[in-house]
């Protein structure tokens, strides 16, 4: 893990230049696709699986299902029997936990639902149909359904569709169907990928075309939703998970570096970037994190995150840590000072702040209640984590009477004829003789 020391030399490191999407596929993974599609690039398979599901339907979902899962379906929904029985099958803890994590952000949500100021002007109203995207099969991630699900549910939305792969044994763990089930969602798929997305935006004779994707995925993922939007809204192209933490000379070492490797654990392409005014702090966390490191079981993973895509810098102040921290823009921003609140108002760009050294992200990530569903990539500098506003839209609504007929038509009439559009002159000159 490379130390830097310095604001002018940490600098560079925190400007974002990668190209969005950008990525690097393994050998293995290359030759997969050429065996398999006759492609090598990404967005060339991305776009003719989306061909193939616009042609065939559930035919090509199945098919693409069986090729790159592994797994041969004979039903691409799961039923309500399966989605009723699944709390049923999961360890008396876990279930527990998954229902306070629901209930936490179901009231966190709603009552930023309640904050919505009111207006006249505007048609408020949720989204029709959305559809929900988790990744599976090695792994399963009931939190991502609840943290995509829960804030559409609270927005209103009619119908509420999950896609997630299926396991070798061809059925959707039941901790995801226990998820859904906690989070409102009406019907499950078990697709995955980007056939996943392609069979939501286009609709097929099973799968109904939504209005809008959310979810994270792997880059097939991302690509298929960067191919639909248009067809559909999307929430995002989420990237490699981020977190910056700022530390003072007063931070717990163990702290920082936990922070850190939390975050790294995620993927190899995750970066865990501290940020510290203490160069005795940098090398204490250091001398941490190789301790931990011997520990773990996803310790290879961590290891590459570590040393490919993460630093610690040494600047020579918190207005210094905080000017990097605002040029990254990191997907969490982790501030492990003294009074951290009196900091906050220098926070400019983060998809969440976890303030105080008890607030470590991982809270974040289960049971805070904010959606986890944060923006990546430096893409916090203009976007905001997953809420109750996306999916909902609005809807202008104008009307003039006598008194703004006299007060604004004059104005109208001479903007439309500046801009040589006659008809729209003639338009007011009409009202104006009426309403006169």
């Amino acid at each position: 893990m490379k130390v830097i020391e310095g604001f002018e030399n940490a600098k560079p490191y925190f400007t974002r230049t990668a190209k969005p999407l950008s990525y690097t596929l393994a050998d293995t993974l290359k030759a997969s696709l050429q065996e398999n599609f006759g492609l090598s690039d990404p967005e060339a398979v991305v776009k003719k699986i989306f061909d193939d599901v616009a042609c065939k339907g559930d035919e090509a979902v199945l098919g693409y299902t069986r090729l790159l899962d592994r797994v041969e379906l004979t039903s691409l929904e799961v039923s309500l029997k399966e989605r009723k029985e699944a709390p049923g099958k999961l360890e008396p803890d876990v279930l527990e936990a998954l229902n306070l994590a629901s209930q936490r952000v179901f009231s966190y949500h709603e009552k930023e639902k309640a904050s919505f100021p009111g207006h006249s002007g505007l048609l408020v109203r949720p989204l029709e149909r959305v559809g929900v995207y988790a990744p599976g099969g090695r792994a399963s991630y009931p939190s991502t359904v609840l943290m995509t699900a829960i804030p559409a549910k609270v927005a209103g939305v009619s119908e509420i569709i999950l896609a997630t792969p299926p396991g070798r044994d061809g059925h959707v763990p039941p901790v995801m169907l226990a998820a859904a089930e906690l989070a409102g969602v009406d019907r499950v798929f078990s697709i995955g990928g980007a056939q996943a997305i392609a069979a939501m935006a286009l609709g097929t004779s099973l799968v109904p075309k939504v209005d809008k994707i959310c979810g994270p995925g792997n880059i097939f993922v991302m690509l298929a939703k960067k191919l639909a939007y248009g067809l559909v809204d999307i929430d995002g192209l989420e990237g490699p998970s981020e977190v910056i933490v700022i530390a003072d000379d007063e931070a717990r070492a163990d702290y920082c570096a936990w922070e850190l490797l939390a975050q790294s654990e995620h993927d190899p392409m995750a970066s865990s970037i501290l940020i510290t005014t203490s160069k005795a702090k940098a090398y204490a966390v250091l001398e941490e994190i190789d301790k931990a490191l011997v520990t773990l079981k996803r310790r290879e993973i961590i290891k590459e995150s570590l040393d490919k895509n993460s630093l610690i810098a040494i600047v020579e102040s918190l207005g210094r840590a905080f000017e990097l921290a605002n040029l990254y823009a990191p997907e969490h921003l982790c501030l492990l000072i003294k009074n951290p609140k009196d900091y906050l108002e220098r926070v400019k760009n983060a998809g969440a702040v976890f303030i105080g050294e008890m607030a470590t992200v991982v809270f974040g990530d289960y049971v805070a209640g904010p959606s986890h569903a944060l923006p990546t990539g430096g893409t916090a500098r203009f976007s905001s984590p997953l809420n109750v506003s996306d999916f909902i839209k609005f809807t202008s609504v104008v009307e003039v009477n006598k008194d703004d007929l006299g007060h604004l038509a004059e104005a109208a009439r001479v903007i439309a004829t500046a801009e040589g559009l006659e008809a729209h002159s003639r338009a007011i000159t009409l009202r104006s003789e009426y309403g006169a």
